[in-house]
C-alpha cells in the first residue's frame, strides 16, 4: 500500500507533536484575534462618544444659530452614530468564541454590520442631494458666524476620530463601514465651514447646497466600493491581495518533495481571519510530516493564512480512496 496515511504509519510521538503544534497555532491565533478585535472595539466605543457629544453641540448651535446647515448635519450624525452603536455591537459579537452551533463563531456579524452601514449611506446620499436641490430652489439666510464657530469644532472632532478608526486591516469592512460614516461627517463639516465663509464674505447662499452635492458624489462612490467589498466576504470570495494562482505556484516549489498542489479554496470569515482547504501531493509518504508543517507556515507568514486545513497525499493517491486520510 503506497497512500500515505498519517494516522495508520506515522509514530505516536510525531503525531503527539503535531498535536500540540497545532493547538499551539490556533490558540496564539484565537488570542491574536480577540486582541486585535478587543482594540477595534474600544476605538469604536471612543467614536460612538464623540458622536454623540458632537451631535448635541451641532443640534444647539444650529437652533441656536437657527442654521439649518448645522440641523442637517446634526441629522447626518446621528445616522453615524447609529451605525457606529451598529459597529460596536457587531465587534463585541464577533468576539464570542466559536460553538456547537456556530463553529467559526460570530465574526461574520462584523460583515453584515459593514454592508448594512454601507447601504445606510446610499439612503444618506439621497437625503443629502434632496435637500440641495430644495435650498437650491427655496434659498434661506445663514447665521455664518455661529455656523462657522461650531463647523470647525465638528471638524476637529471629525478628524480625531477618523483618525482613531482608519488605523484598520484592508479586509476589516466594519471598521471600513465606520470610518466612512465618520469620513463622510468630515466631508461634511468640511463644506460647512467653506459654506460659512463663502455666505458670511461672499452672501453666496448656493455654497451650502452645492458643497452638499459633490460631497455627496464622493460619498455615494466610497459606499460602493464598500457594499462590493462586504458582499466579496458574504459570499466567500478569495480575500483581496491573494489569488488561488500565486498561492499555487508558491507552494508547487516550496520543497523537492511536493509533487502537485490541487483543490485550493481560499476565503475569510472576518476581518484577518483568512481561510484555506488544499490538497497536497508529496513525493514520499516520510516527508507528509515535515512538508505540513512547512505549507502551513509559508502560508501563515507570506499570505497571512493561519487557519488551514491540509489533507496530504502520496503520489500514487486516489482521491476517492478511503486511504486518502486528511489531515
Amino acid at each position: 500500500m503506497n497512500d500515505w496515511s498519517p494516522h495508520r504509519h506515522a509514530p505516536r510521538a510525531a503525531h503527539e507533536r503535531a498535536r500540540v503544534h497545532d493547538e499551539h497555532v490556533h490558540d496564539e491565533h484565537s488570542f491574536h484575534v480577540r486582541a486585535h478585535g478587543d482594540g477595534r472595539a474600544r476605538r469604536l466605543g471612543i467614536g460612538l462618544v464623540l458622536t454623540l457629544l458632537m451631535l448635541v453641540i451641532e443640534a444647539v448651535g444650529g437652533w441656536w444659530s437657527g442654521s439649518l446647515a448645522l440641523l442637517a448635519d446634526a441629522g447626518h450624525m446621528l445616522v453615524d452614530a447609529m451605525a457606529l452603536g451598529l459597529a460596536v455591537a457587531s465587534a463585541r459579537i464577533a468576539l464570542h468564541p466559536p460553538s456547537a452551533r456556530y463553529s467559526f463563531g460570530l465574526a461574520r456579524g462584523e460583515i453584515l454590520a459593514g454592508f448594512f452601514n454601507a447601504l445606510t449611506q446610499f439612503v444618506l446620499v439621497g437625503f443629502i442631494v434632496w435637500e440641495a436641490v430644495r435650498r437650491l430652489q427655496q434659498p434661506r439666510a445663514i447665521a455664518s458666524g455661529e455656523m462657522l464657530a461650531v463647523a470647525l469644532v465638528g471638524l476637529l472632532v471629525n478628524v480625531v476620530v477618523l483618525r482613531m478608526l482608519h488605523r484598520h486591516d484592508a479586509d476589516d469592512v466594519n471598521m471600513a463601514a465606520a470610518s466612512l460614516h465618520v469620513l463622510g461627517d468630515l466631508l461634511g463639516s468640511v463644506a460647512t465651514v467653506l459654506a460659512a465663509l463663502a455666505v458670511g464674505w461672499l452672501g453666496w447662499l448656493w455654497a451650502d447646497p452645492v458643497l452638499s452635492l459633490l460631497v455627496s458624489l464622493l460619498l455615494l462612490r466610497s459606499a460602493w466600493v464598500l457594499v462590493r467589498r462586504s458582499a466579496h466576504i458574504l459570499l466567500e470570495g478569495v480575500p483581496d491581495g491573494v489569488s488561488v494562482e500565486a498561492v499555487v505556484a508558491a507552494l508547487r516549489v516550496l520543497d523537492a518533495g511536493i509533487v502537485d498542489v490541487h483543490h485550493l479554496h481560499l476565503w475569510q470569515v472576518g476581518a484577518g481571519q483568512r481561510m484555506a482547504t488544499l490538497h497536497v501531493r508529496v513525493a514520499a509518504s516520510d516527508q507528509g510530516e515535515r512538508i505540513l508543517r512547512l505549507v502551513r507556515t509559508t502560508l501563515a507568514e507570506r499570505f497571512g493564512i493561519r487557519h488551514t486545513t491540509v489533507q496530504i497525499e502520496s503520489a500514487g493517491c486516489v482521491e476517492t480512496s478511503p486511504d486518502c486520510v486528511a489531515r
